[in-house]
């Protein structure tokens, strides 16, 4: 089979290595060679190989496939930086998953990284005032992949959503980079206020499964979250909380908790 521009692999190495774990799918598993050559073979980047993915997914009765890869194209025509984001994110995902054993595998078969991709595509038609159609991704990334994410939400590069079913995360949230956070969080508000309601949280904080994180609070950058906590108040950085309510019961235990995975309180 055909090696990989060696001048493409110095350029845009994360592409160069998913298309040579694609090669090495439809090597060893005939039977996905029609799947790995359309979803990414076929395509010359990863953009190009994300909108097919996120259409393909996404797509219904309602709205063609056709129509909204090139919704997701525009896109990422228009802001390279949804292209810079997906990337770091694979990377974060291979360095922090065990589950994860090729970049491949998060264009492939994770809803996490999907979900996430999907969201980045309504937050940019968002942005550009299209506002309905970012609202129709938003959903169906909610019922096809369990993953609510409003359109209006600032979410950073660098992202991992281990198992991913049930998060949500609100209008005015904002998460920064190279956080990583596990099922069934929240990131949600209090009360009916229309105004700034939702968490703010720094880089590289770690979020347990199952914690709800409510109002307009921040949470400081390398902290952790331990599971199934109601965090209500503000966490400095670098510290560790647990409970209901959430209280500071330590350190964050290392400098970067969301790299590490530690989620022990030990």
């Amino acid at each position: 089979m055909n090696k990989t521009n060696p001048k493409i692999a110095r350029v845009d190495p994360v592409w160069s290595q998913i298309q040579d774990e694609a090669q090495a799918i439809v090597a060893d598993e005939a039977a996905l060679g029609g799947m790995i050559f359309a979803g990414v073979i076929h395509h010359k980047s990863l953009e190009a190989a994300l909108a097919h993915r996120i259409a393909q997914k996404l797509a219904s009765g309602e709205m063609t496939e056709a129509v909204l890869r090139e919704v997701c194209l525009e896109a990422y025509e228009n802001d390279s930086w949804l292209g810079q984001a997906a990337r770091a994110d694979i990377v974060a995902i291979f360095d922090r998953d065990p589950a994860c054993h090729r970049f491949i595998q998060p264009l492939l078969y994770f809803k996490g990284f999907q979900a996430v991709q999907a969201h980045r595509v309504a937050n940019w038609l968002w942005r550009q005032g299209r506002k309905d159609m970012a609202y129709f991704i938003q959903m169906r990334a909610s019922e096809v992949f369990g993953v609510d994410i409003h359109p209006a939400a600032k979410i950073g590069q660098g992202l991992m959503i281990d198992h991913a079913h049930s998060i949500v995360i609100g209008e005015t949230a904002v998460v920064g980079d190279n956080v990583s956070m596990l099922h069934s969080v929240t990131l949600g508000g209090t009360g009916k206020q229309d105004s700034d309601r939702h968490p703010k949280i720094a880089d590289g904080v770690l979020i347990g499964a199952g914690a709800k994180i409510l109002g307009n609070i921040k949470v400081g950058h390398c902290s952790r979250i331990a599971a199934g906590s109601v965090v209500l108040e503000e966490v400095p950085p670098c510290k560790t909380v647990a409970g209901v309510p959430a209280r500071i019961v330590g350190e964050a235990g290392c400098a970067n908790p969301s790299k590490t995975m530690d989620q022990l309180l030990s």
